[in-house]
């Protein structure tokens, strides 16, 4: 049986050296992307924009999060963001997502719902992520913030190695490179203080849906998963646990949605999304 191939150049154009690449390594046997993940420069533009928005509206949560308020309190916050914004909160109803953002406290590893009953308290470690939908276009990061300003040695800890890791897997994502260099590169680190890179959740592509290939998984093999190519837009976004990569989701949330770390240790999680340029990735959540 012949296998088909992803890759379709132009009919009645010249081979570019994007073409070239992408058929070299397909033709190796790797996997590359379709043609319809390479974002034009229009479509570029408009997940500028709602990066834009977004980037404003986890700005604004940085602002109001102190020891006291509630989970709720930060939902209001980025629905009215985006209603002041023309902009449209992915999450709210996706899959039946109940809220508007995402707040993860300590040991909630990701998809934390918010809700008045969860009060904030100093020294708590919490992962706000945040979708953004503008003109049609998507923007997708998260950010940890420790409430209060100061927490234990060790959970301050884990808050900076994930940032780390978020900024080493951006650094060795390079044109015609691949998925798994990202993976290898964070999960090496990582390594490092004895953490655990979660492996059932991954980043992903993104911009004109909310969820698109590649899987960037958190883990892995230089050299495997997806060819990574100039106009590819994704997100890069470790979750890094204390203990064990290993999770469950929390019985008690009706929605199936929270995810909580095996062993019950902290866990953080940074986020961007990125563009693959001529030279590397650029951030378009700033």
């Amino acid at each position: 049986m012949i296998k088909k191939k992803r890759w379709h150049c132009l009919p009645g154009q010249p081979l570019t050296e994007l073409d070239k690449q992408v058929m070299f390594w397909e033709n190796k046997g790797k996997l590359v992307p379709t043609r319809d993940l390479i974002k034009t420069p229009e479509q570029i533009e408009g997940i500028r924009k709602s990066g834009v928005v977004n980037t404003g509206c986890l700005d604004a949560v940085a602002e109001m999060i102190r020891p006291g308020i509630n989970t709720q309190e930060i939902d209001d916050l980025c629905m009215q963001y985006c209603k002041d914004h023309n902009a449209i909160p992915a999450c709210l109803n996706y899959e039946g997502y109940p809220k508007s953002v995402c707040t993860s406290i300590n040991e909630v590893v990701c998809h934390g719902i918010p809700k008045e009953e969860d009060v904030l308290e100093e020294g708590d470690i919490i992962n706000v992520d945040m979708t953004t939908i503008v003109d049609g276009y998507y923007a997708d990061a998260s950010r940890m913030f420790i409430v209060g300003g100061k927490t234990t040695p060790e959970k301050e800890q884990l808050v900076r190695v994930a940032k780390e890791c978020l900024e080493i897997g951006m650094e060795v994502a390079k044109p015609y490179s691949f998925v798994g260099d990202i993976g290898h590169a964070i999960e090496k680190h990582c390594k490092k203080y004895g953490y655990g890179v979660v492996r059932d959740l991954c980043g992903h592509g993104v911009g004109c849906q909310f969820h698109e290939e590649p899987e960037v998984l958190h883990y892995g093999h230089r050299g495997t998963g997806m060819l990574l190519v100039p106009g590819m837009v994704f997100t890069i976004e470790p979750m890094i646990n204390m203990g064990t990569w290993q999770v469950f989701l929390d019985a008690d949330d009706p929605y199936g949605w929270e995810v909580i770390t095996g062993d019950e240790k902290p866990s953080a999680q940074w986020e961007h999304t990125l563009v693959m340029t001529e030279t590397g990735v650029e951030v378009l959540t700033y």
